[in-house]
């Protein structure tokens, strides 16, 4: 892979924060959560002599633009500027708008960051840091958690079809025999190198944009992260987990899909496809259904033993019968790795 030089990422520590950070933050009818994240980023921007945040509008049809136009006018946030869009083209789409934005304002790094999110002290400056001291890093996540410190997984492994055996089956035994495919593992108190960060806050070095393109945009939503750190992966970049960076996320509260206070809500069509898309992307179309098939059976089992043990409902409703319909296993239509997905 053309790369250059590793010195020119060695810099003495009293240049550390002269490197130009963006920010790109995708918005759709979040506007409060938006602000507020925003305002979090402030103290931490300070630090930094060249830094901007691009907040892209997914075609809201709410009070976000407006609202968020008022607080940047308001709060003088002169480093921030509003995107509006006229189409929702999903996650992917929207922060590419951000991302050729921060390229060609010659950034050298650009942070993905979610509208639900809130930064705490240092989070940027830690990612920063990280990158500018590890040149064979690409790109680093933030360690995610709930307000109250209570640490979120989000460091982890590439989706597979053991690793997908394991989270369907929950079964004592089977996790500890299928450990080196468990998807989401425990965090680690460390820095360390893994398969892909979440996206929610992800700082990603110029380099890597340059030589692998952007974010891929048939991803409507979910899956992007992970395509776009295989990717990296392949081009000779590693991705790493950097708990120093804390940033508090409210897990689901801009799409629903994972808010934890309802792991039973329906997921809608455009995660099932993400996930086949992703797999048939980078594992062809027999392991893409092999892994469903995987997962159908793991579930089955789930199932009877739920019933057995009088164990509670909490798998996502429809989620057998959406996953067929979304599967390249028993469907041709799902061959395709083409979105079909549409903005709620």
């Amino acid at each position: 892979m053309a790369r250059a030089s590793i010195f020119r990422y060695i810099k003495p520590v009293t240049e550390l924060y002269e490197a130009k950070v963006s920010v790109a933050i995708v918005n759709y009818r979040t506007p409060s959560l938006c602000i507020a994240s925003l305002a979090s980023l402030e103290p931490e921007l300070a630090q930094l002599k060249n830094a901007h945040v691009y907040v892209v509008d997914n075609h809201s049809r709410d009070n976000s633009v407006r609202e968020i136009q008022h607080a940047i006018e308001a709060r003088r946030w002169s480093w921030a500027t509003c995107l509006p869009l006229d189409i929702n083209g999903g996650y992917s789409a929207g922060n590419n708008i951000a991302i050729r934005r921060a390229l060609d304002e010659s950034s050298d790094y650009v942070l993905l960051l979610n509208p639900d999110t809130e930064v705490r002290s240092g989070a940027v400056v830690h990612l920063l840091r990280f990158l500018e001291t590890h040149p064979e890093a690409g790109i680093a996540g933030s360690r995610l958690e709930d307000a109250d410190g209570t640490v979120q997984r989000s460091a982890f492994r590439f989706p597979s079809a053991l690793g997908e055996l394991d989270e369907a089956l929950r079964f004592g035994l089977a996790t500890r025999a299928l450990s080196r495919w468990t998807i989401a593992p425990a965090p680690s108190a460390t820095a360390e190198s893994v398969d892909w960060v979440a996206g929610a806050s992800m700082m990603v070095r110029r380099e890597v944009f340059d030589v692998i393109g952007l974010l891929d945009p048939e991803y409507f939503l979910y899956f992007e992260e992970v395509d776009f750190c295989r990717r990296a992966r392949q081009a000779g970049w590693s991705s790493w987990y950097v708990p120093e960076s804390r940033v508090v996320h409210y897990v689901g509260q801009s799409t629903g899909v994972t808010n934890a206070a309802d792991q039973t809500r329906r997921r809608p069509g455009y995660w099932f496809e993400s996930r086949r898309r992703y797999f048939l992307k980078h594992h062809g179309l027999a392991y893409a259904a092999a892994v469903d098939a995987v997962a159908l059976g793991a579930t089955g089992l789930w199932r009877v033993r739920r019933q057995i043990q009088r164990k509670p409902r909490d798998e996502p409703q429809h989620f057998v019968r959406d996953l067929v319909s979304h599967s390249p296993l028993l469907n041709p239509r799902a061959w395709s790795t083409r979105k079909r997905g549409v903005a709620p």
